[in-house]
């Protein structure tokens, strides 16, 4: 099957037609403006490239996502958790996690670790300040972890109706991504949010619970959930009971 070349009002072909080698390439070409990412992640669809590519559209079958009923919480995670739940209890804020609060140091810092992890990067500076426009406009989102003051780790991704996308996650101390993702599960469940989707299958997400679904699965889903009315975020202290306090003044 031919790989489709997208120019900028090119509609995306159907899902189905995305390639099975490499496993769930559907396209290339177009651009990264709001319109069509919006398009793309309400169809299943997420770019994917480096920097000397143009952009490359995917939708992988199976597709790898959190059940947010399906978290899970190692021993040692859960006795860190408990450990900053009694803290915060008696006004200890050294350790925190806020909602919107450094979007661009986070995905600057996602950008930074990919680096570190493997040749290239696919947060070239054209992703960045896209979704940095995106979070502008109210559906890109980050979720920071902070130790003594500074960022320490975190998470951003997209929220479209009931539906929220991860992009990535970065950690500069021990367990401070997983912290992060902790605290946006128990965000999106209370209000709502069944399903994260984490794109790509790693063991670094199965270790929290995720796994693959039939991408025809995953698009009923997302057809559902897009169509409802977004979560209202606003920068705030996140709780581990998914609550939003006003940040400490």
């Amino acid at each position: 099957m031919k790989l489709t070349w997208l120019d900028t009002d090119t509609p995306f072909p159907p899902v189905s037609q995305a390639l099975t080698d490499p496993p769930g390439l559907l396209a290339a070409g177009a651009d990264l403006s709001v319109e069509r990412l919006r398009a793309a992640y309400s169809r299943g669809i997420f770019p994917w490239f480096s920097q000397d590519e143009p952009p490359l559209w995917w939708s992988p079958d199976p597709r790898m996502v959190l059940k947010c009923d399906e978290l899970h919480v190692s021993h040692s995670l859960g006795k860190r958790l408990r450990q900053i739940s009694r803290a915060q209890a008696s006004g200890d804020f050294s350790l925190a996690v806020t909602v919107d609060t450094a979007f661009g140091s986070v995905i600057r810092s996602c950008a930074r670790s990919a680096i570190n992890g493997q040749p290239g990067t696919w947060i070239t500076e054209e992703m960045q300040l896209a979704y940095e426009t995106w979070h502008l406009l109210g559906q890109a989102h980050s979720i920071e972890t902070w130790i003594n003051g500074k960022l320490a780790g975190g998470l951003y991704g997209v929220n479209l109706g009931r539906m929220f996308f991860g992009e990535s996650m970065f950690s500069r101390a021990n367990d401070a991504s997983k912290i992060a993702f902790v605290h946006l599960v128990a965000f999106l469940k209370r209000r709502g949010v069944e399903w994260i989707d984490c794109q790509m299958q790693t063991n670094h997400l199965a270790s929290l619970g995720a796994r693959t679904v039939p991408r025809s699965e995953f698009l009923q889903h997302v057809e559902a959930r897009v169509q409802e009315p977004d979560v209202s975020w606003q920068p705030g202290l996140l709780d581990q009971e998914g609550g939003l306090h006003p940040l400490p003044v």
